[in-house]
């Protein structure tokens, strides 16, 4: 595993990262420059001071084919994947459209999915690469004011851990991060619905998308299995294995605060 890590220094390496046009991606985007890597932005709007910016809309499989196809013509090969890309709906699962349904889990699962298959086997080859694919603390603790969004990064996490094992005796890693209370645009580009208020108004205690990318970028040079951040979030994860039904309670009054979503 050392020599796997000496391998995946950001320095000089070529990273395809989604949803580099704001929040966490953005400040990606800037972090792995700043340390060296040749950053190619994939997302639908234009993003500057990368290596390559690719315009796409991730939802669709022709246009996660073309931006594969232009950053390996850019570039070359990709060394790490950050599967960043996301969105949500804030809406009771039992209410949830079926077309928002399907076209979260387009964007947050099956694009990673897609995406993984198309440059995993140049890594494999290479025997050197890494898939950072970001889910939430949703992904462990489900939200009830974001059931399917939950279920969706839920979905990317078990991917995630089993891609690990898969890959083990292939020199490629594949490392899961779970971001918690963010203050990022997210809320606002939601397909549906609004969070609840006590959610909205803990947007100060926060933490910063620059904080979240440096811990990412930090995880992946010591290749590490799981990044959650901020770490006060293994607090709530814990406290929802140890004490589910006081946890549930809780995330219930929240959710009843806010009215029927």
């Amino acid at each position: 595993m050392l020599l796997l890590s000496l391998r995946l220094r950001i320095e000089g390496s070529n990273i395809f990262l989604t949803g580099a046009s704001s929040g966490i991606g953005a400040a990606l985007a800037v972090s792995l420059t700043r340390r060296g890597a040749r950053v190619a932005a994939v997302s639908r709007r234009s993003v500057s001071s990368v290596s390559v910016s690719v315009c796409a809309d991730l939802g669709s499989g022709q246009e996660r084919a073309r931006a594969v196809e232009e950053t390996l013509s850019a570039l070359g090969r990709v060394d790490i994947l950050i599967n960043n890309a996301g969105i949500g709906v804030y809406a009771p699962s039992w209410r949830t459209p079926m077309n928002e349904l399907r076209e979260m889990f387009e964007v947050n699962f099956f694009a990673a999915v897609d995406l993984a298959q198309r440059l995993t086997p140049g890594m494999v080859e290479r025997r050197s690469g890494m898939v950072v694919n970001i889910a939430s603390i949703a992904s462990k603790v489900t939200l009830p004011w974001f059931t399917l969004y939950s279920a969706s990064k839920a979905a990317l996490e078990a991917f995630t851990r089993g891609l690990r094992i898969e890959l083990a005796g292939e020199g490629v890693g594949a490392m899961l991060v779970c971001p918690g209370y963010v203050r990022t645009n997210f809320q606002a580009s939601v397909l549906g619905g609004k969070p609840p208020a006590k959610l909205v108004s803990g947007k100060r205690f926060a933490a910063t998308a620059e904080d979240v990318a440096e811990a990412i970028a930090d995880g992946i040079e010591r290749d590490a299995r799981t990044v959650l951040t901020p770490a006060i979030g293994w607090g709530l994860v814990a406290a929802a294995r140890l004490a589910p039904g006081l946890v549930d309670a809780r995330l219930r009054g929240m959710m009843e605060a806010a009215g029927d979503e």
